[in-house]
């Protein structure tokens, strides 16, 4: 590390590990089964007759468009970045650098913690039960000592959803002294498990959407923030003049129209229907376990030869993401649903693995 670097460079980030995405771990490989992208890239039309000015801080048809698709009021959205950028501003907004901390339930997403970290914000656990539920006794533990309680669900990468009472009980245990923020990533895939309309009962609960997943716009970066008026307000203190650039809104306002959703929904329940026909052929292999559940977009199993397998597919172009790092996944590797084709080719390429190991046995 340069001097200068090391110097100036804040205490609580010399020893921070970044966050390994999908595209920072392999940059190479023809398809990409590996960070719970859409296969279906889909067309919109752009007006560029804007671009020369700074967009709208909340473009408005975007707004509208998904306060009326959440079930909420406009005055409770908030468009971010991603839902990633909704993290940050919850940390940056709700908690004292060096003094507050969040609560996560591992094995999770990992950018709560990160964003913390990075915030130099403390990062406390309750994992999550053996069967990946939650551990509410645990997570209730913390009141007093947290300041954001994160809870996903559908979860990454277990796909389990949490109970509905269990959220409840969390939610009201913390009331008086803690934001619960319920991450809604892949809501799209369980959506009657949804919290967005609840956001006028509980006034410390925040609602996560993205438009990376059902919606297959990870390369848009649009994100949301649902809670009450008066979080919204406080995040509007510390988000960026123009959050959201003019032909993202653009792309948004239309995947967020009645033909898009439908079209959402469509690609959806296709998503669904190879989801039920990689587990039934996935079960069919020797040692393979699946693991967790199914209400995402991606499937998790557990091989003991998971590092033999993930070089096999990595020497052949096709990556998925190996999970074995987290709480409880030894073993484990997760799969993105993707195309007919690219799911057939994935099968392909177990089954010929499978028949390698035979015959080296």
């Amino acid at each position: 590390m340069a001097k200068i670097v090391e110097s100036l460079l804040l205490e609580n980030l010399k020893s921070l590990k970044p966050y390994e995405s999908a595209r920072r771990l392999f940059s190479g490989g023809r398809v990409f089964l590996n960070a719970n992208e859409s296969p279906f890239a889909n067309d919109f039309e752009l007006d560029s007759s804007k671009f020369n000015r700074y967009p709208d801080c909340q473009p408005p048809a975007v707004i509208q468009s998904y306060a009326e698709y959440a079930g909420v009021q406009q005055n409770q959205v908030l468009n971010t970045r991603g839902a990633d950028e909704g993290i940050e501003l919850l940390i940056r907004a709700f908690c004292q650098p060096g003094r507050d901390r969040i609560l996560i339930c591992p094995p999770t997403y990992g950018m709560y913690a990160i964003s913390a970290e990075t915030c130099n914000v403390g990062v406390e656990k309750a994992p999550l039960n053996d069967d990946f539920s939650l551990d509410v006794d645990e997570v209730c533990r913390f009141k007093g000592k947290v300041n954001l309680v994160f809870i996903c669900s559908p979860n990454n990468p277990t796909g389990t959803s949490v109970n509905a009472t269990e959220i409840q009980r969390v939610v009201e245990h913390f009331a008086d002294s803690a934001l619960v923020v319920v991450d809604e990533a892949y809501i799209e895939f369980d959506p009657d498990t949804s919290w967005s309309q609840s956001i006028n009962q509980y006034e410390n609960l925040v609602v996560l959407r993205t438009l990376s997943k059902a919606f297959a716009l990870a390369g848009l970066r649009c994100g949301f923030t649902l809670a009450n008026q008066d979080i919204i307000q406080a995040l509007f203190k510390v988000i960026a003049p123009y959050p959201v650039p003019e032909p993202v809104a653009q792309i948004a306002a239309q995947a967020l129209s009645k033909k898009g959703v439908a079209k959402m929904r469509e690609q959806v329940s296709f998503l669904e229907e190879q989801k039920q026909r990689f587990k039934d052929a996935l079960t069919a292999f020797p040692g393979i376990e699946l693991v967790g559940d199914d209400k995402a977009n991606f499937i998790l199993f557990r091989l003991a030869q998971k590092q033999e397998l993930m070089d096999y597919l990595v020497e052949k172009g096709v990556l998925i993401r190996d999970q074995s790092k987290q709480l409880g996944l030894n073993n484990c590797l997760r799969i993105t649903l993707g195309s007919e084709q690219e799911n057939s080719l994935l099968l392909a390429l177990i089954a010929s693995f499978f028949e390698q190991q035979e015959l080296i046995a």
